[in-house]
């Protein structure tokens, strides 16, 4: 009975204990480089190859209108007034994410995304979509097949469906045209910016860093950390390298606590 209990005041004091306990982080998982960022695509495409699951062309126009425009770039002439009746198309917006660095010829993943009444995109085809930026500019181009996560099924009058069967991937669906200009190394010095604001956080970064190159870093506010650094690509990336690798330890969050209405649950920490 007396061994029971001298356990069980162990885990009480075990777990009292372990809040207290600090951890390390890598700079790199704290903060990022200032100008090293990705940069949102966007484009209007058509996917072509449905089963029947494409847009209903009478409440959908701008479909046929770009079916008309696409045919008429490759040489195909419809009538006017032409009455298209489509059911294997379907209007999508493609979006992207180009990463920093990006160069052209690689290939970026692509998420395309039904905006008309498609009751489905799976097995369809994406044809060429130029993606554009903020500045609409062509930075990639997509096409290919089309993966959906989501699965459906009909019979007798009963339906079932598991998961979103508008929306689907493309790995590696675009290829980069357009590299975007970035200074990483047109300046003596480099920032890191903090992932949320915090001085103490800031304040042990600098002494971080101030350790291993001295007099080298130094607080500009309480999410921003300025670095001298070496002129030459070659040895910046090097220098940022062993920056990004050093440890700290973080400083407290301020305390949350969030309660779940619905389930009656309160988290805090």
């Amino acid at each position: 009975m007396m061994i029971r209990n001298k356990l069980f005041y162990i885990v009480i004091i075990v777990t009292l204990l372990l809040p207290c306990l600090s951890h390390a982080e890598r700079i790199k998982d704290l903060a990022s480089i200032q100008g090293v960022r990705s940069n949102q695509l966007i484009g209007y495409g058509l996917v072509v190859g449905l089963d029947g699951s494409g847009d209903q062309t009478t409440q959908t126009p701008f479909t046929v209108q770009s079916i008309i425009n696409m045919l008429g770039q490759l040489g195909v002439n419809l009538p006017p007034g032409t009455n298209l009746q489509l059911r294997n198309v379907a209007a999508v917006m493609v979006t992207a994410t180009l990463p920093a660095f990006a160069k052209p010829g690689q290939l970026i993943d692509v998420t395309v995304s039904s905006m008309g009444n498609a009751k489905s995109l799976r097995g369809g085809t994406l044809l060429m979509t130029p993606l554009k930026g903020v500045d609409n500019q062509i930075y990639a181009m997509a096409q290919g097949n089309i993966a959906v996560g989501g699965a459906g099924a009909a019979a007798a009058g009963s339906s079932v469906q598991v998961n979103h069967l508008n929306a689907g991937r493309i790995t590696g669906g675009a290829t980069v045209e357009r590299a975007v200009p970035a200074s990483f190394g047109q300046s003596e010095y480099i920032n890191l910016e903090l992932n949320s604001t915090n001085f103490t956080t800031v304040k042990r970064i600098v002494n971080a860093i101030n350790s291993f190159y001295p007099e080298s870093a130094s607080a500009i506010d309480g999410r921003m950390v300025q670095v001298r650094a070496p002129i030459d690509n070659n040895q910046r990336v090097m220098f940022i390298s062993q920056i990004e690798s050093l440890e700290i330890t973080p400083a407290k969050d301020a305390a949350k606590v969030i309660v779940n209405s619905r389930t009656g649950s309160v988290a805090m920490n």
